[in-house]
């Protein structure tokens, strides 16, 4: 007998550590975590087995349809949105390559086992491509279907492995004899930018935020890559997590669409700036844009619309913007680095 499991593919990253703590700590599920990375030893009791591998091996993902019977997939593994800019072309082999490649694991898993296997799908507000600071900030709270011109080959992935998604969900050989049957459970979630107090930032263009707040906590001196007035629409990482948990549980009846936006709170760079210092009073934070990284930002909207996934699933944040930074965060990564000294 195939064993009964949940994939998280980028499993050591920033989701993917909430996460198999989260369903770790639930033991409702078995997990196989899969990530280029050998896995942090605090996660591993958590899992029934961690595999370091990349989700462009095909033998390997082979080898996980032989021996497992796979119920939902998290896939996580990306190359985000900073790192992509430096290597476009080796973005779109980890980022749309793989997800096919996983999308292929889903189909294949489906058909063996008579129903569709659910495939979760973290997509980012880097889909979207705003022409101008005037358009941005005149846009509100943009819908799923406004200002689809991503600027970035992060966005341009994200934007099309969500047309995938919804492909292999719907349309998926609609010519052949037996279409329709056992079809993949595509459902994604479009992120603002996460904060997390656990793990380090790791090459998102809107990192800026929170590697504010790590180095102050370090008390290293940190240049903004950002203008002052730059905002985007952001969100704590439990957040997240819970995101991604309700829209796996929601019944497929209730979902109106394959992508929904979440939010949690807008705040520009500057409020980030006088939080953090406001916590953290001798740190050295000064702002220094980046041409060519501001850009980027400047085309990704101040906030979005989370109406839909509200309304389809009962999404709601736990952290607004007063309790992401006073319950969460700033106590968080105190502690984080003051029992780094110690340990010292």
């Amino acid at each position: 007998m195939r064993k009964e499991v949940v994939l998280i593919t980028g499993a050591n990253g920033e989701m993917g550590h909430g996460l198999i703590q989260h369903l770790g700590q639930q033991g409702t599920f078995d997990i196989i975590a899969l990530d280029v990375q050998p896995l942090d030893d605090h996660l591993k009791p958590y899992c029934l087995r961690a595999i370091q591998g990349d989700i462009l091996d095909t033998m390997l993902l082979g080898r996980l349809v032989a021996e497992f019977e796979i119920r939902t997939i998290y896939h996580l593994a990306s190359i985000l949105s900073t790192k992509a800019e430096y290597n476009p072309e080796a973005a779109h082999r980890v980022n749309v390559e793989g997800t096919l490649n996983l999308l292929r694991l889903a189909v294949e898993q489906s058909q063996w086992q008579g129903k569709p296997v659910k495939f979760l799908y973290p997509s980012s507000i880097a889909v979207y491509g705003l022409p101008d600071l005037e358009t941005k900030r005149c846009a509100g709270k943009v819908k799923e279907y406004n200002w689809l011109e991503p600027t970035t080959m992060y966005g341009c992935n994200k934007l099309y492995c969500e047309h995938l998604g919804r492909y292999y969900a719907r349309y998926y050989r609609q010519l052949a004899a037996d279409y329709g049957q056992s079809s993949v459970d595509f459902r994604s979630i479009r992120f603002p930018g996460l904060i997390s107090a656990v793990t380090l930032p790791t090459g998102g263009t809107s990192d800026y935020g929170p590697e504010m707040l790590h180095h102050a906590a370090q008390g290293l001196p940190y240049k903004c890559f950002v203008r002052p007035d730059t905002r985007l629409p952001f969100m704590a990482m439990p957040d997240a997590i819970k995101a991604l948990l309700q829209l796996e549980a929601a019944p497929r009846s209730a979902l109106s669409q394959y992508v929904y936006n979440v939010t949690s709170f807008s705040i520009s760079a500057e409020e980030f700036y006088q939080i953090v210092k406001k916590a953290f009073p001798e740190a050295e934070i000064t702002f220094d844009p980046h041409p060519n990284r501001q850009k980027i930002v400047d085309s990704w909207p101040e906030d979005v619309d989370d109406s839909a996934a509200r309304q389809d699933w009962g999404w709601q944040p736990d952290y607004d913007l007063e309790r992401a930074f006073s319950e969460y965060l700033i106590p968080a990564v105190r502690q984080r680095y003051e029992v780094a000294r110690q340990v010292r």
